[in-house]
């Protein structure tokens, strides 16, 4: 995507697993892991670049780095989602980004349609309204870099998020962090 409002992904799969037990990033679902879903989803909204945020010990496969993302090892996992965001917004800054979608890779029931309907106003941040909160996938403009860089800890950007414009889908819901989760997942996406 090039022009004016060239928007980044930056995919927050850097985080520990813990409720799961093992890493949901490598989960395949569908015939591909969770991590590269989300990448082709990226993709096919036009995002450009997908910046792929992952922990030192993280796995990523060969067809991950083949797909045209750009692969970010964030050194300070353990504090909380906010260093993914940190790391990922300054790569999108560096790539002259006009604004960045911040996702996760475990929201397995997003559209490309839902992350360019985010987008749709470039100068605004725009959340997703689900299970009764605004939350990620979120787009956020340039504007915003800078408040984006000094979160701190686990709670990601939901303050930046309160009262913020949102649209509305409920699959989002759908998050997967037990196994029970990912049982679930699979059981819709066979009968989709």
């Amino acid at each position: 995507m090039s022009g004016p409002h060239v928007t980044a992904a930056v995919i927050l799969a850097a985080g520990a697993s813990r409720r799961l037990g093992t890493p949901k990033q490598g989960l395949v679902l569908d015939s591909e892991t969770l991590v590269e879903r989300a990448l082709h989803t990226a993709q096919e909204a036009a995002l450009s670049p997908v910046i792929v945020v992952v922990r030192p010990e993280a796995h990523v496969g060969h067809a991950l780095q083949q797909c045209g993302c750009v692969i970010a090892v964030n050194e300070q996992a353990d504090e909380g989602m906010a260093s993914s965001i940190r790391l990922g917004v300054n790569i999108a800054r560096m790539a002259k980004a006009k604004g960045v979608v911040l996702m996760t890779c475990d929201q397995v029931l997003l559209r490309p349609e839902h992350l360019q309907a985010l987008c749709g106003e470039p100068e605004r941040i725009t959340g997703s309204a689900y299970a009764g909160k605004i939350g990620i996938p979120a787009h956020f403009p340039a504007a915003s870099f800078a408040d984006l860089l000094e979160l701190k800890g686990d709670v990601g950007a939901r303050e930046l998020l309160r009262g913020a414009a949102s649209i509305a889908d409920e699959d989002l819901a759908l998050d997967i962090d037990t196994q029970e989760d990912f049982d679930r997942a699979q059981r819709l996406l066979r009968g989709a």
